[in-house]
């Protein structure tokens, strides 16, 4: 961790105290994966960590706060989705490989991610703004560069002049955030992940082209 860190009494933490801050964001990371978000205690963060609750409310105010500094990493980091389509091309068979990497990018993503982000959407879905806030830069990476590569095709006669770019590039990024949230359901139905990824990278070909992709 670089860059000044501050205790919640605005003190500038050293790097013993940043490590210590560091180890209970990890702490707190690892507990969501297997406990409800609302029954982790400051407690029990401190003492995965090896630590105090005194020293834990050195760092945040509460156990929100720290999910919130948690999530806003994870939100910096998802802003890096972009990357799966700068520059990237959408005709032929270099258009289905784009398909492919921004589906297996966002999966992964999403698997790596997995707890803080259901904390994330259950916050967004409760109302609180903080959530929705996050929830919104990391979807939003990915829905700003595809809908100017919608916009950059249909420039080029390739995709329908009544074709909405943001419209459908945001329904795209919200059937991506809701498959990536429930990849673990759909084997209940049969569904594997090697065949779920190229099925789903099929309808993000065609939203975005409208065609066919060229394998």
């Amino acid at each position: 961790m670089t860059g000044q860190v501050r205790t919640v009494d605005g003190r500038v933490a050293g790097r013993r105290g940043q490590a210590t801050r560091q180890k209970l964001l990890d702490c707190l990371s690892e507990m969501l994966s297997s406990s409800p978000y609302r029954d982790v205690k400051v407690i029990d963060v401190a003492r995965k960590a090896g630590t105090s609750p005194a020293t834990f409310y050195q760092y945040f105010p509460d156990v929100e706060g720290a999910v919130l500094e948690i999530a806003e990493q994870m939100a910096t980091e998802g802003a890096g989705l972009t990357e799966l389509l700068e520059g990237r091309s959408w005709a032929g068979k270099s258009g289905w490989a784009t398909a492919q990497e921004l589906v297996d990018g966002f999966l992964e993503f999403w698997r790596k991610n997995d707890a803080i982000l259901r904390v994330v959407d259950l916050g967004a879905a409760e109302g609180d703004k903080r959530f929705y806030k996050i929830r919104m830069k990391i979807l939003n990476s990915v829905n700003n560069s595809l809908a100017d590569s919608i916009a950059e095709l249909q420039s080029k006669g390739r995709v329908d002049k009544d074709v909405n770019p943001a419209a459908v590039a945001g329904s795209l990024v919200a059937m991506l955030a809701a498959v990536a949230a429930h990849q673990k359901g759909f084997s209940s139905w049969g569904v594997k992940q090697a065949e779920l990824k190229p099925n789903l990278a099929l309808l993000v070909h065609l939203g975005v082209t409208g065609r066919k992709p060229s394998k």
